[in-house]
């Protein structure tokens, strides 16, 4: 489980294809504190650490966290969104985040705002997997790419999210351009009360 506050971000090091598997290592500030078994959010997407140096870590992405996410586009030295699972004991200064990416968005406008930015994310709309839960409301939240974000302007098939100065530089959205692949989670909440309401 997730706050979609991101920690840091890890550079990708090395990938490795075994089968229908990718191997992923990457390094971080904070890979020394890391252990064996660990789950670590990868821009939004919930990995576990299988191998790990004192600078460096390995992650295993089977077929199903390739066909709905970005991961399989990454390429050596990219920048890729961390987040450690929450403890018990912390803030939620996000919304509740899974770590299991729904499925993906096309970045397809980028507006600077006088110290912001205005981020537009298209996305293939299914009228079935809406009444799921699998959209956005106006000022809910959505995770893009492993962050806590609130939904602007939501329409059918996209929404827009304001990035703060903060936001833009700690994060890899300094590095989008239009046409990037993001990873989307819906909110889970919206998911269970769709699926609540289904039932008459």
């Amino acid at each position: 489980m997730f706050s979609g506050i991101v920690e840091g971000m890890g550079t990708v090091m090395g990938i490795e294809k075994e089968r229908e598997n990718v191997h992923l290592t990457l390094k971080c500030d904070f890979a020394g504190e890391l252990k064996i078994d660990q789950s670590l959010s990868h821009n939004g997407v919930c990995l576990t650490v299988v191998n790990k140096t004192a600078s460096a870590y390995t992650v295993t992405a089977i077929k199903e966290t390739l066909l709905k996410s970005n991961l399989g586009l990454l390429v050596i030295g990219d920048k890729v969104n961390l987040e450690r699972s929450m403890m018990i004991n912390g803030r939620l200064d996000g919304h509740i985040v899974q770590g299991h990416v729904d499925q993906t968005a096309i970045c397809s406008k980028i507006e600077e705002s006088d110290g912001s930015w205005y981020f537009t994310f298209s996305y293939d709309f299914d009228l079935e997997k809406a009444r799921q839960g699998y959209m956005t409301v106006e000022k809910g939240s959505a995770t893009v790419n492993g962050v806590s974000l609130t939904v602007v302007n939501s329409k059918n098939d996209s929404f827009q999210v304001a990035i703060i100065p903060y936001t833009y530089e700690n994060t890899n959205f300094h590095t989008f351009k239009v046409g990037a692949v993001v990873n989307l989670e819906f909110d889970i909440i919206g998911k269970y009360l769709s699926r609540l309401a289904s039932y008459k």
